[in-house]
């Protein structure tokens, strides 16, 4: 064992530790058995040798030579690395798994989120981030993995981020390969139902405008005695007030008048005249009730 792999003992699993030792001796192995041929075990040479098989085990110098002096290497260099020693494969595939689950243990997987209601892209963005995030795997490559060939993981970029919204198909495949479960799944599913069909229209009463006038006109009479026949003389202040107020009473009972108007000359044209002395007695009433 070198002195550098000595220094690196203390600081990482000894699983890593034992893979690079076994890789340096076969390293060793393979340099003592080119020396016999008069030749130098160069990494260039180990990796002409490696890349000599085709792919997938194509590898270069410089990534044989940090598979000793850097992190965990792929399992594909690891095997490449073997393979270029003339060691057994098998075993190198042992000792990379040991090694790979030292280095990078499974998380503990939190409770899956199941998103509350929400109605808008917003909503739908925090809901999907927030099941990727309870997800045993939460890379948007190996979500994209799971989720099958029509999720990639730029859409899913896209997806969470809100630059685009799913399809329903694109969310059930997200949501499988989440382990989201049939709870989330079915919350994630009626909100983005929501989202595409938007908001509910409002509600709208046709005589609106004619109530709202009546009930300013009442709050009028109420909170100011001058709007009646028995009122005193005003100062040249309140008289400018109760002008103001009696406008502003004005231009609510002419959009009522308007509206209503409009309402009959429709009815006329829809019921040819049968509807019209309806509408008529309630535009009536209602010019009675503000006192024109």
């Amino acid at each position: 064992m070198t002195r550098a792999l000595a220094r690196r003992t203390g600081r990482e699993p000894a699983e890593l530790t034992v893979l690079r030792g076994w890789l340096l001796g076969r390293k060793t192995a393979a340099a003592a058995a080119a020396g016999a041929e008069g030749r130098r075990a160069t990494f260039a040479y180990l990796a002409e040798r490696a890349s000599a098989a085709g792919t997938p085990y194509v590898v270069s110098a410089c990534t044989l030579r940090q598979a000793l002096a850097g992190r965990l290497p792929t399992l594909r260099t690891t095997v490449a690395f073997a393979r270029a020693t003339g060691a057994d494969e098998v075993t190198a595939r042992q000792l990379w798994t040991a090694a790979d689950r030292a280095v990078n243990p499974p998380r503990e997987r939190p409770a899956p989120h199941v998103p509350g209601r929400f109605s808008t892209r917003a909503g739908l963005v925090r809901a999907m981030n927030r099941v990727r995030g309870s997800s045993p795997h939460t890379t948007l490559r190996a979500i994209a993995a799971l989720a099958g060939p029509g999720l990639s993981a730029s859409t899913l970029s896209r997806f969470l981020t809100g630059n685009q919204v799913p399809t329903t198909e694109q969310l059930t495949a997200f949501a499988a390969a989440c382990q989201a479960g049939d709870e989330a799944t079915a919350a994630l599913l009626a909100g983005h139902r929501r989202v595409l069909n938007g908001p509910p229209p409002h509600s709208f009463y046709p005589c609106a405008y004619a109530e709202e006038a009546e009930a300013r006109r009442q709050r009028d009479e109420a909170a100011r005695p001058w709007l009646t026949e028995t009122e005193p003389e005003l100062d040249w202040y309140d008289q400018q007030l109760h002008d103001e107020e009696e406008a502003d009473f004005q231009r609510l009972v002419d959009e009522a008048e308007a509206y209503l108007d409009e309402l009959q000359d429709n009815e006329r044209a829809q019921h040819t005249g049968a509807g019209a002395g309806t509408d008529g007695g309630l535009a009536a009433r209602i010019r009675a009730a503000y006192g024109q």
